[in-house]
């Protein structure tokens, strides 16, 4: 699948940009889980790409890898977030209240998509599996309703939060090519299937 430079530029413009405001976009998840305004299903994928976001990324060992590592994370926020959210006033009434992520989410997503192709259908597969997560040995739907385990998830969040090592310097001229998001994320689907089928066996 071939696109344009121009659209290679954009994307890869968009995922140094989400890399960047990833921790605050975290922040919106955890507002969306919180926000008792919205439908309980739309909560129960914003806690569970939280969880996602916020587990340990065991796979990277290389320093200078460190960066994209966290495109998945990045892109998968916003599907999460954009699949999740419905048309209902509430809904609507959240989105207006974050414009940062949400204004030209759909447009932005698009152009994922045509770089990404089957890496973006990988992801979007992910977000119905996201209330189901397991993190740190609870259904990330229990913390939604126990009080002491949320502020745990919000605890971690927090950690997420102030060790996460990407910034403006640090992506530096790390991410200047589309290939450079999409290879690593192909590792990552790689090491989920492999540990999959390792589970499995």
């Amino acid at each position: 699948m071939t696109t344009s430079p121009a659209v290679e530029s954009k994307f890869v413009e968009l995922v140094r940009g989400w890399l960047v405001s990833l921790p605050h976009d975290l922040k919106i998840a955890f507002d969306a889980m919180d926000d008792e305004n919205l439908p309980r299903p739309v909560r129960e994928v914003a806690a569970g790409v939280v969880a996602y976001v916020i587990s340990p990324n065991e796979s990277v060992s290389d320093r200078n890898e460190n960066v994209v590592s966290f495109a998945d994370d990045a892109v998968l926020l916003r599907v999460a977030l954009s699949k999740a959210l419905g048309p209902g006033e509430d809904e609507k009434a959240f989105r207006d209240r974050f414009p940062e992520l949400f204004e030209s989410l759909d447009e932005n997503l698009t152009i994922c998509k045509s770089v990404m192709g089957e890496l973006m259908t990988w992801l979007e597969g992910k977000v119905s599996n996201l209330p189901g997560l397991d993190y740190k040995g609870k259904k990330v739907v229990k913390y939604l309703d126990d009080e002491e385990a949320r502020e745990l998830l919000f605890e971690d969040g927090m950690v997420f939060r102030t060790d996460y090592p990407v910034d403006e310097k640090t992506i530096g001229d790390k991410l200047k090519k589309a290939s450079t998001v999409t290879e690593a994320m192909k590792r990552r689907k790689q090491e989920e299937a492999r540990a999959k089928g390792v589970a499995r066996a």
